[in-house]
């Protein structure tokens, strides 16, 4: 497994991997354009893939198949976690792990103080991998997310 920076270029595959994935936040083409754009928001696109893919294994637009992909916004001194989806074939397999350590290596290399995400609370793996990980819960919005309807369970790692 290989995590490098997101480009421009991975939104089809990102797109692709985040409909395979009813629990994550599913954002429109243009949303995730902004994402890469110099100017506004500051944030870090990570993309994991398969170290060993061959060139083969690349489509003849040069894309690979993405493994997972996270999207985070820089509101210093903090970075919320806005979306992180694992492929389901290639989930608990320490993937989800790994692009949040990028995150948190991130935000400590900007001297940030801490990172928050919201999960849905039915959502028993990714809490545990925040648990798992130091974040802490802090709260819950009541009927934060639809289809289904369901709360939010807040959580913040602090960082030293």
């Amino acid at each position: 497994m290989q995590i490098r920076s997101a480009t421009a270029a991975d939104i089809s595959s990102i797109m692709k991997l985040e409909q395979q994935s009813a629990s994550a936040g599913h954002w429109n083409e243009h949303q995730y354009r902004q994402a890469f754009q110099p100017e506004g928001a500051t944030r870090l696109v990570l993309a994991a893939e398969d170290a060993l893919l061959s060139a083969d294994q690349k489509t003849t637009s040069g894309e690979t198949t993405l493994l997972g992909f996270l999207v985070a916004l820089h509101i210093p001194p903090e970075w919320e976690l806005e979306n992180v989806v694992v492929a389901p074939a290639a989930r608990r397999k320490g993937l989800g792990k790994g692009l949040l350590d990028a995150l948190i290596a991130a935000a400590k290399e900007t001297n940030s103080t801490a990172v928050f995400l919201e999960v849905r609370e039915s959502n028993a793996a990714a809490r545990t991998l925040y648990e798992t990980e130091g974040f802490e819960p802090t709260g819950r919005r009541k009927f934060y997310y639809t289809n289904p309807v369901e709360d939010a369970v807040l959580y913040r790692l602090a960082l030293p």
